[in-house]
């Protein structure tokens, strides 16, 4: 009888600690860095009347822009190969920009991007965490996949969702919970 006791309790030791392992694997993403977050906005992109992704920002700010710490989570409906999002970045990114990145930049940006970013598929999540001043983290599934100390990067790249001159600007609005046309000049 005891050491059925002393078993049942070791064994509900274990089964506890797993849970706490299994809670800590769950959260160990992007929120551990942004405590306080809330979901400001969300919206699908469609291309062509295909969708290929909801979008999701957080953040702790009420107005979170390119200078506040957010999260813009993509959740992806379509499968897309890391190269095609890697380019369509780049090209997005100067385009905003209004002028080419110099070959060294590009080729940095590009090989960080390269680093960050896996062949996608329906179901697959990439989260962008902005580190103001610093850069920004890039998570696949919940798990940090690579790092980029470059503010300039940081900025460019979530520019492409929150930047006045997005091409999407109703996603844009909507990511922002910004509610009339009026606010779409907002500047993040």
């Amino acid at each position: 009888m005891i050491r059925s006791f002393a078993f049942r309790k070791s064994l509900a030791r274990c089964m506890v600690g797993l849970l706490v392992l299994y809670c800590a694997h769950v959260w160990s993403d992007w929120r551990l860095a942004l405590p306080g977050t809330r979901l400001v906005g969300q919206a699908d992109f469609t291309w062509f009347g295909f969708e290929v992704y909801q979008a999701r920002l957080w953040s702790a700010a009420l107005l979170p822009g390119l200078e506040t710490a957010f999260a813009l989570e993509l959740d992806y409906r379509r499968a897309i190969s890391a190269q095609t999002l890697v380019e369509t970045s780049l090209a997005e990114m100067q385009r905003i920009r209004g002028a080419p990145l110099d070959a060294g930049r590009l080729d940095a940006w590009r090989g960080h991007m390269q680093q960050a970013f896996v062949d996608v598929k329906p179901g697959s999540r990439i989260t962008g965490v902005n580190l103001p001043g610093r850069g920004c983290r890039f998570y696949v599934n919940g798990q940090l996949s690579h790092e980029v100390m470059d503010p300039a990067f940081a900025r460019a790249f979530f520019a492409i969702w929150l930047d006045p001159g997005t091409k999407d600007k109703k996603l844009r609005n909507q990511l922002l919970g910004l509610k009339s046309s009026r606010d779409a000049g907002v500047r993040p």
